[in-house]
């Protein structure tokens, strides 16, 4: 059974290198999500989010570019696969997010979850900075 993806793009008020650092330094992570966050910028790590609620690994890590992890929730039976892709758009950043194999009962909070509490959240912080 194919499960759902999700696709977004969002426009950051940020250079790549300060998005990227927002997706894997845990004291800006902080700052965003406002919860206690466990991350890493390197392949292998493990991550935490939200009190351990959202959990996975780094599966692939481009530098300012790219960051591929394993996501997992706990009320899922089987992880799933986020891209984060990033590209320079004149002085911003276009964020691309693909989130695949999302299970179909979490389909319509994890989407929400994204513009409120993930990237809108994130977007909002750079913007409040400018």
């Amino acid at each position: 059974m194919e499960m759902p993806t999700i696709e977004q793009k969002y426009e950051m008020d940020a250079t790549p290198e300060e998005v990227f650092e927002a997706l894997v330094n845990p004291e800006i992570i902080q700052r965003w999500s406002k919860d206690e966050a466990k991350m890493g910028a390197n392949v292998g790590d493990s991550f935490t989010l939200w009190g351990g609620q959202m959990f996975g690994k780094n599966l692939e890590v481009i530098k300012d570019k790219k960051l591929v992890q394993e996501w997992s929730y706990d009320q899922w039976d089987a992880p799933s696969k986020v891209t984060f892709t990033l590209k320079a758009k004149g002085k911003k950043t276009l964020v691309e997010l693909l989130h695949e194999d999302v299970p179909e009962k979490s389909l319509s909070t994890i989407t929400e979850g994204w513009n409120t509490y993930y990237l809108g959240a994130m977007k909002e912080m750079f913007e409040e900075k400018k």
